[in-house]
């Protein structure tokens, strides 16, 4: 593996981690959002992650034994979550039904938090490796002086 091939694997976690803290804050900004523009209170959202090959277009060319099952990180998608809604009885809310009850998304701060924690540890794990791979490539670089 090369050091273009290292800074690829770590970016594209960057990439993906970075599309996880978006969807949370996206989550924890909707906590009492109950009128969206689709109708009904807001979904919670959730981000799936796949791997996917990083070859070099030289790695390609050459189908290198050393790279060849070098794989990344990408986000499959973002899915929407099926819970149902809170209800909440609150009679003077614009939105309540004709019994006084309000639907808000079901969606924990906590388990957003905890999601958040773990997105940032990942998040900081792939900013500490391309830090590594830069130092590594530094020294390399001082090799021979």
């Amino acid at each position: 593996m090369d050091f273009m091939s290292a800074l690829d694997i770590g970016s594209s976690g960057l990439k993906a981690q970075r599309s996880h803290l978006n969807v949370i804050s996206m989550n924890l900004a909707n906590i009492r959002t109950t009128r969206t523009m689709e109708g009904g209170p807001y979904r919670r959202k959730s981000v799936s992650f796949e791997s996917s090959p990083v070859y070099s277009p030289f790695d390609k060319a050459m189908q290198d034994a050393s790279n060849r099952d070098l794989h990344g990180v990408r986000v499959n998608g973002v899915t929407v979550d099926q819970r149902p809604f809170k209800e909440v009885f609150d009679p003077n809310h614009p939105d309540a039904n004709d019994q006084g009850y309000v639907y808000y998304p079901d969606i924990n701060v906590v388990e957003e938090m905890t999601n958040m924690m773990t997105a940032m540890r990942g998040y900081e794990a792939n900013v500490q490796t391309i830090q590594t791979v830069k130092n590594m490539f530094n020294k390399a670089l001082t090799i021979g002086q």
